[in-house]
């Protein structure tokens, strides 16, 4: 287990993507400009017209279990966390009212909209290293050591 002690306060961000805007790489535009420690998906909603996942079935010596979408899809769900090697899995719903889901590996372009809500655990900070178990970056919480962060001021 990777944990911090006794957690942290949240600050809150909103943002908004519109149409043929790539989300994963505008989130992490989004994370780096506002220099986000430990940042994560609160809540998102919007459509796509694109998506690539990787299935649940991959593993770290199998990484080739890839579904690339096209169409008009809902965003049902978006979660994760957005250090710089972020972690986001998402659900999408088809027309039919059908769902897939995985892990994000990008082109996720923006139909109509995206609205977005991030939280910073302000005390901490995300980082990834490769864990031997599973063959995969791993999430790494640590306690945030820029003062700044912690006085609340913005950068």
């Amino acid at each position: 287990m990777s944990s911090a002690g006794a957690g942290s306060s949240v600050r809150v961000h909103a943002v908004r993507f519109g149409p043929g805007e790539e989300l994963l790489g505008s989130l992490q535009a989004f994370v780096e400009e506002r220099r986000l420690r430990a940042p994560f998906i609160i809540t998102c909603v919007g459509s796509v017209t694109k998506a690539t996942l990787r299935l649940a079935n991959a593993t770290a010596t199998n990484t080739n279990e890839v579904l690339r979408l096209s169409g008009r899809f809902e965003i049902v769900s978006l979660v994760g966390t957005l250090n710089p090697d972020a972690h986001l899995h998402v659900s999408l719903s088809d027309g039919a009212g059908g769902t897939v889901g995985g892990h994000v590996l990008g082109d996720l372009e923006v139909f109509t909209t995206a609205e977005v809500v991030v939280g910073e655990a302000v005390d901490l900070q995300f980082a990834r290293r490769t864990d031997e178990r599973t063959g995969f970056p791993e999430l790494e919480v640590r306690p945030r050591t820029d003062e700044s962060a912690r006085e609340g001021r913005s950068f």
